[in-house]
């Protein structure tokens, strides 16, 4: 029986705001390894105004983006263990969902609309984070980066989702704060509900989106006028 209305979430800085944990785990590789840190605040802010993104949206893309100039690939491969290493073991220290998260996943429930998380973290990390912070049994699948052959934004990585789901795409939503997550939903035709400060270099305005939130508070009368037929 087809759903009737599917939801996919993109998950840091959508549904949880992972900086904290995620800064903690960059600056203890590079301490450990002889290199610059940067404080949880300054990224922020740097995210926050647009001017430069320091986080990526999977562990193994924030790997590349801060090991990127390291020349020793062997070095280079066991920053990234050491990385993905200690972030899974310090996953939710500081870690928090986003203002109304939980509120608007009951009402979800309550409104018999399936729900998914399509991320490009790492499948086990995104399982474990979303278990440790208390709304994995919202979701009825998680798909992350290594899930499938392909990922954000390749629009199967949606699409695939809902097919599982047995659910329509006529009839899906996506919540995300980045460009991949709305190139993806633009690409399979799913209306996009865009976080404001995404985990992006890119300002809100540079980014495809048919609704712009600062958090969930509310949400459910944006989701609300896609449910009526």
């Amino acid at each position: 029986m087809a759903q009737e209305y599917t939801i996919l979430f993109d998950l840091d800085g959508t549904l949880v705001d992972t900086a904290p944990d995620l800064m903690n785990a960059h600056n203890h590789v590079m301490k450990k390894y002889g290199y610059q840190t940067k404080s949880t605040e300054e990224i922020r802010n740097l995210v926050g105004q647009g001017a430069g993104a320091m986080i990526g949206r999977s562990i193994w893309g924030q790997a590349k983006k801060e090991f990127g100039k390291i020349n020793d690939q062997k070095i280079k491969a066991e920053m990234v263990k050491e990385f993905v290493s200690f972030y899974g073991n310090n996953i939710i220290n500081e870690s928090t969902l986003i203002n109304g998260v939980k509120e608007f996943l009951k009402w979800c429930k309550e409104k018999n609309i399936s729900m998914a998380v399509c991320t490009n973290k790492q499948e086990h990390l995104a399982i474990d984070l979303l278990k440790k912070i208390g709304i994995y049994d919202y979701f009825e699948y998680v798909a992350g980066h290594d899930t499938f052959e392909f990922c954000k934004p390749d629009p199967r990585h949606l699409t695939n989702i809902i097919e599982i789901l047995d659910g329509d795409i006529k009839k899906s939503l996506m919540f995300g704060d980045s460009e991949a997550d709305a190139n993806a939903a633009r690409a399979a035709s799913i209306p996009v509900i865009l976080l404001e400060n995404g985990y992006t270099e890119k300002n809100t305005n540079e980014i495809y989106h048919n609704h712009l939130i600062k958090d969930f508070i509310d949400v459910e009368k944006i989701v609300s006028t896609y449910l009526k037929d």
